[in-house]
């Protein structure tokens, strides 16, 4: 109630994730230093395949994307997370929850999307490697980018909107570290049963379909691994597909976990704790999993730190 009248009366306060606690201070320092990681991999991963030509390829240009998604994504969470545990101050402007929420939804749809794309030309590249140029091309590859950013906006637009019209009478307090469509949907004093309904055929869409299409990606492929009969080859391939279904099951997991339960079942702290997947942990690892441990990737950033080297001495 003390934050309540300290705000304006369109305003929400953000309960955040943490309390005010030197435990809650160690956490944040990790947050910090995950935050810093995925925007420094991410960015640098943007910058190394615009440079490399040998990494202008389907595969990193679409990469390029899910970068530069991630950056967006964790950008418009953390920072204003750190603000608001530093200086004490929870509340947000129904602007900028509205913000949020768009920018959220816009990212995470398109990134659910962009991974099904990923998937789509690692089974082109590995199951049907004579079809491939046909299969991905550039044309292909701006064509699945482009969806990808369309319909998680639209989307986006549609349950911002949505959301937003909903009257929040009672407490305006979101148990949340951001503002995301299920927290803020508890405060709502209106039926928001049709409108629940609506965002499970959203999710049918956005989640069960796209990784449906990448796990029956991964199970050609490793199909097509097990044909091979190189040893280091099957191994490789291997190890791709292992991490790659882990990043999946991690952003799809929490993610499928949150948007397709009903609204009494949620539990705040279980809800904040599943978002730090999908918000947090995975664009910072997203980097690693399809670009660093990849040979190609490693040879172009020994080139462009050579470079840069020798134009430092020069």
């Amino acid at each position: 109630m003390g934050y309540e009248n300290h705000t304006s009366s369109s305003d929400f306060i953000l309960l955040g994730l943490f309390s005010s606690s030197q435990t809650s201070l160690i956490f944040l320092s990790f947050i910090v230093i995950i935050f810093i990681i995925t925007i420094t991999e991410n960015t640098m991963m943007i910058i190394l395949i615009h440079r490399e030509s040998r990494l202008h390829t389907p595969m990193y240009f679409l990469l390029s994307h899910l970068s530069f998604m991630d950056i967006l994504h964790t950008s418009n969470i953390v920072p204003k997370m750190i603000t608001d545990f530093l200086s004490g101050s929870k509340t947000i402007s129904f602007a900028a929850c509205g913000v949020q929420i768009f920018l959220s939804l816009t990212l995470l749809g398109g990134e659910c999307l962009l991974l099904a794309a990923m998937s789509y030309d690692r089974y082109a590249a590995i199951c049907h490697p004579l079809r491939y140029p046909m299969l991905m091309n550039d044309y292909v590859s701006v064509l699945m980018a482009g969806g990808a950013w369309f319909v998680g906006i639209i989307n986006s637009i549609v349950h911002t909107a949505y959301t937003l019209h909903f009257p929040f009478c009672g407490s305006r307090a979101i148990d949340h570290f951001f503002c995301e469509v299920p927290a803020m949907l508890v405060l709502s004093c209106e039926d928001t049963t049709h409108y629940e309904q609506a965002a499970y055929a959203s999710g049918i869409i956005f989640l069960f379909i796209p990784s449906s299409l990448i796990c029956e990606s991964y199970v050609q492929i490793l199909i097509t691994v097990l044909q091979m009969k190189s040893k280091e080859a099957r191994k490789k391939s291997f190890s791709t597909c292992f991490f790659h279904m882990i990043v999946v099951i991690m952003y799809y997991g929490p993610f499928i976990f949150t948007y397709m339960r009903p609204k009494k079942y949620h539990i705040p702290g279980q809800d904040k704790l599943l978002a730090i997947f999908y918000t947090i942990l995975t664009p910072s690892f997203n980097p690693i999993i399809y670009s660093i441990r990849n040979k190609d990737v490693l040879d172009a950033m020994k080139n462009m730190l050579r470079s840069n080297f020798l134009h430092k001495m020069l």
